[in-house]
């Protein structure tokens, strides 16, 4: 049962975060999720904007023709990063911050570890190695840094982060991408 999970647009090979997200959901460990990151309609809506959403597309997605992008921003939260690196590298590393806010949703304090499975020729980078949330919906905020190496390939390259509560019944895993692949290109690669 601990098969890899196969993308059938790709002559069934084993599926990269770009085709899957995260894998299979297991409903049961839904329903208690120990840490959630919230993400706001709004939030969605200055994604949309930055990535220059037409105003007919924005009214398909909100159902709406009052939006507002004034402060708009590819900074998600959401439990999955990419980061985009410019293929004509001059020759000195560059990083990609992330800056992300969890939410203790279960009913005890909790302490989550941080557990980073790193990318070749990578520098990931966390502010927090350990959360400690000491009461229901509490929030934290940390900075996640990729760093990349001084010439990237073209071809994603692939991690993955987790949170694991100390009693281990908790692992909010999180696919970390970077690419100097445009987000068009990554697009016909899924």
């Amino acid at each position: 049962m601990n098969a890899p999970i196969k993308d059938i647009w790709n002559d069934y090979k084993p599926a990269s975060p770009l085709a899957m997200g995260l894998g299979h959901i297991d409903p049961k460990k839904a329903l208690d999720p120990g840490l959630i990151y919230d993400a706001t309609p709004q939030d969605f809506i200055k994604l949309m904007c930055v990535m220059n959403y037409t105003s007919k597309q924005m009214q398909m997605v909100t159902r709406s023709s009052s939006y507002n992008c004034s402060d708009s921003s590819l900074d998600l939260n959401y439990p999955s990063f990419i980061a985009f690196f410019s293929p004509n590298s001059s020759g000195s590393s560059t990083a990609q911050e992330f800056f992300q806010t969890v939410t203790n949703v279960g009913d005890r304090p909790s302490t989550y570890i941080v557990k980073v499975t790193q990318m070749d020729g990578f520098k990931i980078g966390i502010t927090l190695d350990k959360l400690t949330l000491k009461e229901k919906y509490e929030k934290l905020r940390y900075k996640l840094t990729i760093e990349e190496p001084t010439q990237m390939n073209e071809t994603p390259v692939f991690g993955s982060m987790s949170w694991m509560d100390k009693g281990g019944k908790h692992v909010v895993k999180s696919p970390i991408v970077a690419t100097s692949l445009s987000s068009e290109a990554l697009k016909s690669r899924t």
